[in-house]
C-alpha cells in the first residue's frame, strides 16, 4: 500500500456556532458545501479539509502537559506572531513548542489541540 494524499481530519464538536466561530473567523478556514444530512460544517485548507461533526461528547483527554505530544492537527502560518495575537485577542490559550521551534498550540472550543508553525 502507498499512500499518496491526505483527504480530511475529522473534528467532534459540542457547540457547531461556536465551533465555527474558531474555525472560519478565528483561523480564518473557508467553509465549502457539504452533502451529509447529519449536523456539521466543512473547511477547505488547499487540498485538504477540516470536518466538523458534532457530538454530544468530545473525548480531549490530554493527559501530557505539553500539548503538542497529544493528538493535534498542524497548520503552516505566514506569520506566527499575528496568529497568537489573534488567539490572544479572541481569549483562546497558547502554548508555546517545548522543543523550541517557531511554533506554537492552542485549543479549540471543545479542547482539540491546533499546532501553528511558520515555514
Amino acid at each position: 500500500m502507498q499512500i499518496t494524499q491526505s483527504l480530511h481530519t475529522a473534528i467532534l464538536v459540542t457547540n457547531l456556532e461556536r465551533s465555527e466561530h474558531f474555525y472560519g473567523k478565528v483561523l480564518g478556514l473557508s467553509k465549502i458545501n457539504r452533502s451529509l444530512n447529519y449536523p456539521g460544517a466543512w473547511y477547505q485548507v488547499g487540498d485538504y479539509q477540516i470536518h466538523l461533526i458534532v457530538a454530544t461528547t468530545v473525548p480531549t483527554e490530554n493527559p501530557n502537559e505539553k500539548w503538542g505530544r497529544n493528538p493535534h492537527i498542524a497548520f503552516t502560518v505566514a506569520d506566527l506572531n499575528a496568529a497568537k495575537q489573534e488567539f490572544l485577542n479572541h481569549n483562546y490559550p497558547i502554548q508555546a513548542s517545548a522543543s523550541g521551534r517557531a511554533a506554537l498550540f492552542t485549543q479549540d472550543p471543545d479542547g482539540n489541540i491546533i499546532e501553528l508553525s511558520q515555514q
